[in-house]
């Protein structure tokens, strides 16, 4: 219903589910009497490992460049120090707080949150282009672990435990290399497993994978590395390769990221006492414009200069450093650990969520738009028939559009296919599906969808169409 309404009106479905935590809430006509920041700690640390490692097994390693690698990367680390910095010094300076409280509420929302800025843009039918798409989602999957390390070193140092100062870049480091080299890894290892198993129902297979991400996460942060960097790199590693059962598995855990979402945010409305949060409203207020409009201006267009990007794909860039789930989870940190600042951080954190999701999610397909880099989305149908074809031989499934005046038009299937060629399961004209034979005559407007390897594929496309208008997949 969320869905729904988020589409027709524009309203951001997050938004709707944090709303509905606060009606549920002890303050709310729920009355639900929810008070636990443990609670909410150890429920946002398990959804937040599993929207990462789902965000790693979407990545569309085809443009993954090695530009768009480094550049997400120095986003990941150095920009999400900056941004700390920036919202850190503000905090100091204007909201009248230590140093260390204002560095540490510049760290709990230090990372962004592709899977919310996302949901928004194809909600409202706007895409954006692969590169730059990658690009916001390698940062924004990779740059929590930075924002972990940052998070709880303050917290140490509130506490009067503060680490070696020498020691903190190593430590930092290990964590992410040690994270991600485990990560890599047991991603190899899990697609290895699913490839040789052969268990008796297939409903296992997703129980399979959820119980191999928690347990990926549980043997970095044991190991002493970071937890998180080493599920995003476990799911980075699996994409784009051969396993069974591998398009109902990115299905399975593209709905349980979903759920999580909407878990936080539920829990980040029952947290939250609308009593207290009328004092913060004003402070919130004035964090979420510093954060939009000068840290993460900062933060992203020096290190994109030199690059080929340009500088309106910098300012979108920019503009989508959507907050959401990650800062909920950070935010409940400091309320375990007891530190004296904690309860106005997280209400200081809940307005700059809120404000984030509510301007920076409707927004970013506009401002797609006015910077000329939208890229509008195919409407894409469900197939009529569930097809699993990529464990087998390196197979895949694949819509190919014939267009008027190609080769194939108003020829026979027979003149088009051949034994090098992919072979067409199913067709589709004006609306209806049906099996084609050697003798079916091709139109312009029909689409076929055609089973074999990448290298078929590639051979019959000039044949039907544009090699790059076709591809409605």
């Amino acid at each position: 219903m969320a869905s729904k309404l988020s589409s027709r009106f524009g309203i951001p479905a997050l938004l709707l589910f944090l709303v509905t935590g606060m009606l549920a809430g002890s303050e709310g006509p729920g009355g639900i009497p929810f008070d636990s920041p443990v609670i909410a700690m150890a429920t946002g640390s398990v959804a937040l490992f599993l929207i990462l490692f789902d965000g790693g097994l979407q990545t569309d390693l085809k443009h993954l460049s090695r530009t768009v690698a480094i550049r997400g990367a120095l986003l990941a680390t150095i920009g999400v120090m900056i941004t700390a910095g920036v919202v850190g010094g503000f905090a100091v300076l204007v909201l009248d707080v230590s140093l260390v409280e204002g560095l540490l509420l510049g760290a709990i929302l230090s990372s962004t949150d592709a899977a919310a800025v996302f949901s928004v843009l194809r909600s409202r039918s706007v895409g954006l282009p692969p590169r730059l798409r990658t690009l916001i989602e390698f940062e924004s999957a990779s740059n929590d672990p930075t924002a972990v390390f940052l998070t709880v070193t303050l917290i140490a140092v509130a506490l009067g435990d503060a680490p070696s100062g020498a020691m903190l870049p190593i430590s930092f480091a290990l964590r992410l290399v040690g994270g991600g080299a485990i990560g890599w890894l047991s991603g190899l290892l899990i697609v290895r497993m699913l490839n040789r198993i052969d268990l008796e129902h297939d409903g296992l297979y997703p129980v399979l994978t959820l119980a191999a991400a928690g347990v990926v996460f549980g043997v970095a942060e044991v190991a002493g590395t970071s937890g998180f960097m080493a599920v995003y790199l476990a799911g980075l590693s699996m994409t784009g390769r051969v396993f069974a059962h591998r398009r109902s598995l990115l299905r399975f855990h593209e709905g349980v990221a979903w759920l999580m979402q909407i878990a936080m945010f539920l829990i980040l409305g029952l947290l939250a006492f609308p009593s207290q949060l009328l004092d913060y409203a004003v402070p919130g207020l004035l964090v979420s414009v510093v954060l939009m409009f000068v840290a993460r201006p900062l933060a992203v267009m020096p290190l994109l200069v030199g690059s080929d990007f340009s500088y309106r794909e910098r300012l979108m860039v920019s503009w989508v450093g959507l907050r959401g789930a990650a800062p909920i989870i950070l935010s409940t940190f400091p309320l375990v650990a007891g530190i004296e600042a904690a309860g106005p951080i997280f209400n200081i954190v809940f307005f700059v969520v809120v404000f984030s999701v509510l301007i920076q999610g409707p927004t970013a397909g506009r401002m797609a738009r006015l910077l000329k880099l939208d890229a509008p989305l195919e409407p894409l149908e469900r197939l009529p028939i569930e097809i699993d074809a990529d464990a087998a031989m390196g197979m895949t499934v694949a819509r190919l559009a014939v267009e008027p005046g190609a080769y194939a038009d108003r020829r026979r299937l027979l003149d088009v296919g051949g034994p090098h060629m992919p072979l067409a399961i199913l067709m589709r004209r004006q609306g209806w599906y049906f099996i084609p034979t050697g003798t079916t005559v091709l139109a312009g407007g029909d689409e076929l969808y055609v089973l074999g390897t990448a290298e078929m594929i590639e051979a019959m496309r000039p044949k039907v169409c544009d090699a790059i208008r076709c591809d409605l997949n």
